[in-house]
Order: C-alpha cells, then sequence, then structure tokens
C-alpha cells in the first residue's frame, strides 16, 4: 500500500476507536456543560496532546514495554485507576456537598479562568496518559501501518495527529451539542445530578480498569 492508503486504513480504525465511549468522552462532555466551549477544548485538546505522545512513545518503540511487562502494564493499569476514581471522588463530594448556583455551578470566588482552562487540559492530558489501553492499541496498531522505509517516528507522529484531528471533529459535535443544551442545565439539582452521574460513570471505567485482567 501507498502513503495515503496507510493513512486511510489507519484513519478508519482510529475513527471506529474515536467513537466508542469512554472517561475521554465522559470529560469533555462535563466540562462543556458545566463549564462551557473552552473548557470542553481545553480539555479535548490535553486528551490529544496524551495521544499523541502515545503515538510518538509507540512510533519509537517504548511503550513496547506496556505488551512485554506485565508489571509495567499493571503498575500504569493501577495508576490509571487511581486516577479516574480520584476524578470520580471529586464530582461525587462536588454533587454531595458542592456549594451550586443556579449560573456558574459550584461557587469558586478565587478561581481564574485562565487557570481553569489549564486545569482542563491537563485533566484531559492525563485521563490519556493513565489510560495503558491506549497506549497497547496504539503499540499494536502503527507498526502495521508504517509503509516501508518511512521514518518510523515522523510516521508514527502524522498517524498520532490523523487520530487526533478525528478525536477533535467528534469532540467538537459533542461540545457543540452540549452548548446548545447549557442554558437548560444551569438550576442547581440539574447540575448536581450531572456531576453525580458523571462521576458515577467515571468511577465505573476506574473500576472496570482496576479489575481488568490484561
Amino acid at each position: 500500500m501507498d502513503v495515503l492508503s496507510h493513512l486511510a486504513s489507519f484513519a478508519l480504525v482510529a475513527g471506529l476507536l474515536t467513537i466508542i465511549p469512554g472517561p475521554d468522552t465522559a470529560i469533555v462532555l462535563r466540562a462543556a456543560l458545566t463549564r462551557g466551549t473552552r473548557h470542553g477544548f481545553a480539555t479535548a485538546l490535553g486528551i490529544g496532546s496524551g495521544t499523541l505522545l502515545w503515538g510518538a512513545a509507540a512510533a519509537a518503540g517504548v511503550s513496547a514495554v506496556l505488551t512485554t511487562s506485565h508489571i509495567a502494564y499493571t503498575t500504569l493499569r493501577i495508576v490509571g485507576a487511581c486516577y479516574l476514581l480520584w476524578l470520580a471522588y471529586g464530582l461525587l463530594r462536588a454533587a454531595w456537598v458542592g456549594r451550586y448556583t443556579d449560573v456558574d455551578g459550584p461557587a469558586d470566588p478565587a478561581a481564574k479562568p485562565v487557570r481553569g482552562l489549564w486545569s482542563a487540559w491537563g485533566r484531559g492530558a492525563l485521563t490519556s496518559l493513565t489510560n495503558p489501553k491506549v497506549g497497547v492499541f496504539y503499540m499494536a496498531m502503527i507498526p502495521q501501518f508504517i509503509p516501508d522505509g518511512a521514518p518510523h517516528l515522523a510516521f508514527g507522529i502524522l498517524l498520532a495527529l490523523v487520530h487526533d484531528v478525528e478525536g477533535m471533529l467528534w469532540f467538537t459535535l459533542i461540545i457543540l451539542g452540549a452548548n446548545g443544551l447549557r442554558a437548560k442545565l444551569r438550576a442547581r439539582r440539574v447540575r448536581r445530578s450531572l456531576d453525580a452521574g458523571t462521576g458515577l460513570v467515571i468511577g465505573a471505567f476506574g473500576v472496570g480498569l482496576a479489575t481488568a485482567d490484561n
């Protein structure tokens, strides 16, 4: 296959992976619904940054450790599970004891918009980087789609960028859709329910990751 055929084949596989619901979709949707489009896109960009690093690691062979070392995979799996459970705890605690307003959700007078955007980006990046299944997927798939003679690192990053573009398009649909509903979700009870629901979903992913056999 030529370069375009490799890219198109990978885009098809990665596109199917993109639309499968996961913790990344949950946190982007929650950020867009509760904080607005800027925080939604910041979270999505963080996830894209983590995905890009996984792609570079897979192309360089670094993430091969995850497929050859049970200890390394298990360690990252437990770290990822703990991170998701920590996120879930924060959301559930906010839903239980958080002070909500009818406009902006939990009251936080000291919060700064820029810091909030960086925090959203970091949350997205950590969610991606602490998910070992993303690394295993990239390690299994990227080498198969690198043409003979192509520089592995550069082409691996190119494939990761293709996945990032697909992910951003998907997240854009989610964020814009959430923006249309945001005005209806400003009531305290609705926002509390949203945090509780998102916390339960992310917590379920964390428990699933912690108890996975491989």
